[in-house]
C-alpha cells in the first residue's frame, strides 16, 4: 500500500513541475521570444521532472509524514528542489550551450518550489481538518500569550489526538492586544475574561504563567472562578522546553494556588549536615508527613534510614517507592508500636540512630476526643518511649511534630500534643540529645484533612458541610512543612519550639466555596453548602504560639523560634502519676482532669533560663 501512496505523490508532483515550467515559459515569453522554442520546453520540462523526482527520492521526501510538518520539513523540500532544479539546469546548459534562458530556469525553480512545497502544505492543513472535523473540540482560553502560552497552544494544535482548540489568549499587556499568536486572537486583558468566554463558548481555561509570583496567579484565578470552566495552571516553562513535562502535565488548579503566599524555600543540602552520612530513624513513616520526611531525608544522603510505623501496608508503600528512587540507600522497614516500650529499646541498641524525627501520632480531633486514654497512650506515653530511648542510647538530635492545636488547647488531641511538648522539654534539661518540637498548622492533602473531605462530597454532589461561617485555619502543603521540620533540626540547641510564618489564615468556607467553583459548580446551586457546628475539641481560630514563648526569628525570615514554657519538675512528674492513674477511669472524668491540668499548667509555667 505504501509505493502506491508514493507513486501517486510522485505523479502528483510530476504534475507540477510540468505545470510550473509551461507556466514559467508563458511568464518569461516577452524576455526570450525567439530564443527557445515548443520542443526545448517540451524537453526541458521531462529532463526537469526526472531529474526532481530523482532529487527528492535522494532526499527521502516520500518518507515524510506531513500531517507533522514544521520548519525543519520546509527547508528539506527546498533542498530537494534545489538539487532537482539544479541537476535540470547544468544538463540544459551541457545539452543547449547558451540558449538556456536564465530568466526561464530562475522562475522553473521558484515556481516548482511553490508548487511542490504548497501541495504538501495543504496535505497537512487538510488532514488536519479532518482530523479536527472528526470530533468536537473543547475550547480552550490561555491565559498569558507570552513562551509559555505560545507554546502551549502549538503543542495543543500539533496534537491531532486532542480533543482541545486554543480559541483565544488572554494578556495584560495591551500591545499585544487585536493580534493574533500563532493564529489565534489576543482578545484583551483579564477584565475581558468574561467576555471571552461567552464569546468563544470556552470550557477550559489554562493560566499560562508559571513564572509569575503565586499572589498573581491566585488573583487570575479569583478572576476565573466565576466562569464555570474548568481552570488549569502549567508546570514551569523551563521543563516544558527540555522536554521533562509536556502539555499533558497541566494540571488542575489546587488549593495552593488560592493561598497567594509564596511556597517557604528551604535550602536543605546547604544546612542539613546532621543527617549526611548518619544513621536516621522517622516514626510514623506511612503517614502523610512521615512519608514525605522520608522521601525528603532519603535525597540527604543518610547511612541508614529506618522506618517505623504501624502499619503494614503503609510502611510497605514508601520502602518501596523509596527504593525505587534510592537505589543506593540503605533502608531497614520497622513494624512496630510506640507503645511498646520493650520493642523500642530493642530496636534503639540494635540500630542507635543518630537522628530521631517522632511522627507518629493519633490527629483526629473529634476521634481523640470519644478516646481521650488512647491519645495519651500514643501522643504522650508513646512519645516518652521514643524520647527516654532516645535519650538512653545516646541519639544526637530529636524533633517532635508538634501542632498549631497544642496552643491554649481546646481539644484532648491538642492537649496531648501539648503534653508531649512538655515530655521532651523536661527531658532536654537532663540530657545530652538535643530535643526540639516543630509546630505548624494544617497540610494540605493529608489523610483526614479537611481538602480531601470536601473533594470527596463535591464528586458525591454534595453537600460540603462545614463547622462554622467565620473559622479559620493555617494551611501549608506537605513539602513544606517537611522542610521546616528537617531545618529546625539543624537550627535546634535543645528545648525550642520552632514555628512557621504561614501568612494569614484562610476561611474555611471561602476555601468550600473556592474548591465548588473550581471543579466547575456553582455554590448553593448545584453544591449546598451545610453549617453543622462546632465539633467536640474544635476552635474557631487556632494560633501558632503563646505570648509567655516569645518568639524571635531565626536564621530564615518565615522561621520563628519560642522559648521552653516548663511546669515544676515535681509538679509535672505528679501530674503525669495521676493521669496515668485515671486512664482507665470514665473519659470524661479524664478528658475534665486533662484540660484542667493543661491550663493550671500554662498559667503556672516559668520561662527556662
Amino acid at each position: 500500500m505504501w509505493w502506491l501512496k508514493k507513486g501517486s505523490f510522485a505523479v502528483l508532483d510530476a504534475g507540477c513541475i510540468a505545470v510550473s515550467v509551461g507556466l514559467s515559459y508563458l511568464l518569461t515569453i516577452p524576455a526570450n521570444e525567439g530564443q527557445i522554442g515548443n520542443s526545448f520546453v517540451l524537453g526541458f520540462s521531462v529532463l526537469t521532472i526526472v531529474c526532481c523526482l530523482i532529487g527528492f527520492q535522494v532526499f527521502n521526501l516520500y518518507e515524510q509524514v506531513w500531517r507533522y510538518a514544521d520548519s525543519r520539513h520546509v527547508l528539506l523540500i527546498a533542498s530537494a528542489v534545489t538539487a532537482g532544479c539544479g541537476m535540470s539546469s547544468m544538463i540544459s546548459i551541457l545539452l543547449w550551450g547558451n540558449e538556456v534562458p536564465w530568466g526561464f530556469m530562475i522562475m522553473t525553480y521558484e515556481t516548482v518550489l511553490l508548487s511542490v512545497g504548497g501541495i504538501r502544505i495543504l496535505q497537512r492543513y487538510r488532514q488536519r481538518r479532518t482530523v479536527s472535523h472528526q470530533r468536537v473540540k473543547r475550547h480552550i482560553l490561555i491565559i498569558g500569550a507570552g513562551d509559555c502560552g505560545s507554546l502551549v497552544a502549538k503543542k495543543i494544535l500539533d496534537n491531532e489526538h486532542s480533543d482541545s482548540l486554543p480559541a483565544a489568549f488572554i494578556d495584560d499587556d495591551s500591545n499585544k492586544w487585536n493580534k493574533k499568536i500563532v493564529g489565534i486572537p489576543v482578545v484583551g486583558g483579564r477584565d475581558s475574561i468574561m467576555q471571552a468566554v461567552q464569546q468563544y463558548q470556552i470550557q477550559d481555561i489554562i493560566i499560562a504563567l508559571p513564572s509569575l509570583p503565586r499572589k498573581q496567579i491566585a488573583e487570575f484565578i479569583d478572576c476565573c472562578k466565576t466562569t464555570g470552566c474548568n481552570i488549569y495552571t502549567m508546570p514551569s516553562l523551563d521543563d516544558l522546553m527540555q522536554g521533562k513535562l509536556t502539555v499533558n502535565d497541566i494540571r488542575h488548579v489546587d488549593v495552593e494556588d488560592l493561598l497567594g503566599r509564596e511556597p517557604v524555600r528551604l535550602h536543605l543540602q546547604d544546612n542539613c549536615n546532621y543527617i549526611r552520612g548518619r544513621t536516621v530513624l522517622v516514626t510514623g513513616a506511612g503517614g502523610s508527613i512521615g512519608s514525605e520526611l522520608c522521601r525528603q531525608i532519603a535525597a540527604l544522603c543518610p547511612q541508614l534510614l529506618l522506618l517505623l510505623g504501624h502499619g503494614e501496608n503503609s510502611i510497605y508503600a514508601i520502602e518501596s517507592e523509596l527504593r525505587r528512587l534510592h537505589p543506593g540507600l540503605e533502608i531497614m522497614p520497622i513494624i512496630a508500636d510506640i507503645q511498646n516500650k520493650p520493642r523500642l529499646e530493642q530496636l534503639f541498641h540494635e540500630y542507635a540512630p543518630n537522628v530521631v524525627f517522632h511522627a507518629a501520632a493519633h490527629k483526629h480531633v473529634p476521634l481523640m476526643e470519644l478516646n481521650p486514654s488512647e491519645a495519651i497512650r500514643n501522643n504522650v506515653h508513646g512519645t516518652r518511649n521514643v524520647a527516654e530511648c532516645a535519650h538512653r542510647f545516646g541519639s544526637e538530635r530529636f524533633v517532635l511534630i508538634s501542632s498549631d492545636k497544642a496552643v491554649h488547647p481546646s481539644s484532648v488531641m491538642g492537649a496531648t500534643k501539648r503534653m508531649a511538648e512538655m515530655v521532651i522539654q523536661h527531658l532536654n534539661e537532663r540530657s545530652s540529645t538535643n530535643f526540639t518540637s516543630v509546630r505548624f498548622g494544617n497540610v494540605l492533602g493529608s489523610r483526614g484533612s479537611v481538602i480531601p473531605r470536601f473533594k470527596e462530597q463535591i464528586q458525591q454532589g454534595g453537600p460540603i458541610t462545614i463547622t462554622h461561617p467565620d473559622m479559620t485555619r493555617f494551611f501549608m502543603t506537605i513539602p513544606e512543612a517537611v522542610a521546616l521540620v528537617i531545618q529546625a533540626g539543624a537550627y535546634a540547641v535543645g528545648g525550642e519550639v520552632f514555628i512557621l510564618d504561614m501568612g494569614k489564615p484562610v476561611k474555611i468556607l471561602d476555601l468550600a466555596t473556592d474548591l465548588i467553583r473550581l471543579s466547575g459548580f456553582e455554590p448553593y446551586k448545584d453544591i449546598e453548602i451545610e453549617v453543622t457546628g462546632i465539633r467536640p475539641g474544635e476552635k474557631l481560630h487556632e494560633e501558632l504560639s503563646t505570648e509567655e514563648e516569645g518568639l524571635r526569628r531565626t536564621e530564615h525570615q518565615r522561621i520563628f523560634v519560642g522559648n521552653p514554657l516548663l511546669m515544676e519538675e515535681r509538679a509535672f512528674e505528679h501530674w503525669n502519676k495521676q493521669l496515668n492513674e485515671l486512664l482507665l477511669d470514665n473519659p470524661l472524668h479524664l478528658k475534665r482532669f486533662l484540660m484542667e491540668t493543661i491550663s493550671s499548667s500554662d498559667e503556672g509555667v516559668k520561662m527556662a533560663r
